[in-house]
């Protein structure tokens, strides 16, 4: 079974990522497309957890033969590894991409963790989860990693800091990355300077429950009928997280590079309530025109994703010109060709949709020549 909705959810999140990561470059970007700071969450900060919600809710179809009373082979298991191994070597490649003019890939200062990593990871673990224990054991251990993220980083004390120091270095999840890691393959970015990691990699421990949550979703459209109820019971379990997630950020803020519990529960929410429209509309009602141009970005949406960052890598740390004030490829551009007539925050939203639909050209390149990329 193919839930087209769910590549159409797919595709949204990718378009939606290249957006944020191309406007993210540049100086001036609307507020909802820009990263929370630290504390709190835009939609930008969406993104992210709704790709491990939909890798969730993937498994429930790829793992179900493996779930439902035939115990998991040896090929299986394989076939998972060989997925995350990939998944977490094209993020390390990301991460050595193109420094001072060559692709170095320095491996005695590249970055360990990233995004893909978290992926990989998450993506693992969670296939472990819901391939060897009950499903009744799969909630209870999903509530576990939450609550005891929790109560670690707000009760378990920090050497020099102290107990729930919520800060870049000194909360306890910075600190577990640095006993790990060394500060060499840490973040250096966004203040962290090599004491933390927004992808870290204890940070990673809340975020597979993001991963089970698709889970839980994709095993509840599995058990109903393709009707209306079907998606008002994933509408009503996505306000119920955004309640819960709203609540518990009074006492643990909702914050996505620290990966939050809270942060866990209330992105839950809006990629049930989106996962409940696209089942609605596409799945219930057979209104699919509109999601086409999503659905193809969203079958081919790694291959998508790695070559988007890679372009922007390239359009950051190449000049047009020479000498120490030639600006980047991507300055160059955004300040000729968008902000130079219709301003800088306009500009870089406009470069951002105009770079999704470059992007969603090549999908439909790869999607008339069946093209698809797979992990």
């Amino acid at each position: 079974m193919r839930l087209t909705s769910l590549d159409v959810f797919r595709g949204i999140t990718i378009a939606a990522m290249i957006l944020v990561n191309m406007m993210g470059v540049a100086d001036d970007v609307y507020p909802p497309f820009a990263h929370a700071d630290w504390h709190g969450c835009t939609p930008a900060d969406l993104v992210f957890p709704f790709f491990l919600f939909i890798i969730g809710v993937a498994m429930t179809f790829s793992l179900s033969k493996y779930t439902e009373g035939n115990k998991p082979n040896s090929a299986i298991y394989w076939r998972i590894l060989r997925r995350a191994a990939i998944l977490f070597v094209l993020g390390l490649l990301l991460n050595g991409f193109w420094n001072k003019g060559v692709w170095t890939f320095d491996l005695s200062s590249i970055r360990l963790m990233g995004v893909l990593q978290r992926i990989s990871i998450t993506y693992l673990l969670a296939s472990l989860i819901v391939l060897n224990l009950p499903r009744k054991a799969q909630w209870i251990l999903a509530a576990v990693l939450v609550v005891g993220y929790w109560l670690t980083m707000m009760y378990v004390p920090v050497p020099d800091y102290g107990a729930g120091v919520l800060t870049r270095e000194g909360n306890f999840g910075a600190y577990v990355d640095r006993l790990i890691i060394p500060k060499v393959h840490l973040y250096k970015g966004d203040g962290f300077n090599s004491m933390g990691d927004p992808e870290g990699l204890f940070s990673t421990i809340p975020a597979i429950v993001n991963v089970l949550a698709g889970y839980f979703s994709g095993q509840w459209i599995r058990s109903q009928p393709v009707q209306s109820r079907t998606s008002i019971g994933l509408g009503l379990f996505g306000v119920g997280c955004l309640i819960i997630g709203s609540a518990w950020g009074w006492t643990f803020p909702i914050n996505k590079k620290l990966w939050t519990s809270s942060y866990v529960v209330f992105t839950t929410g809006w990629a049930l309530l989106l996962l409940a429209a696209c089942y609605e509309l596409i799945e219930v009602r057979l209104i699919r025109r509109w999601g086409k141009a999503f659905e193809i970005m969203g079958l081919n949406a790694i291959a998508l994703f790695v070559a988007s960052v890679l372009l922007i890598k390239i359009l950051v740390r190449t000049t047009i010109g020479t000498g120490e004030n030639a600006p980047s490829t991507y300055n160059w551009i955004y300040q000729n060709f968008f902000a130079s007539w219709a301003g800088a925050l306009n500009g870089s939203l406009f470069f951002g949709i105009a770079t999704v639909f470059l992007w969603w050209v090549v999908g439909v390149v790869m999607y008339r020549q069946r093209w698809f990329f797979k992990v």
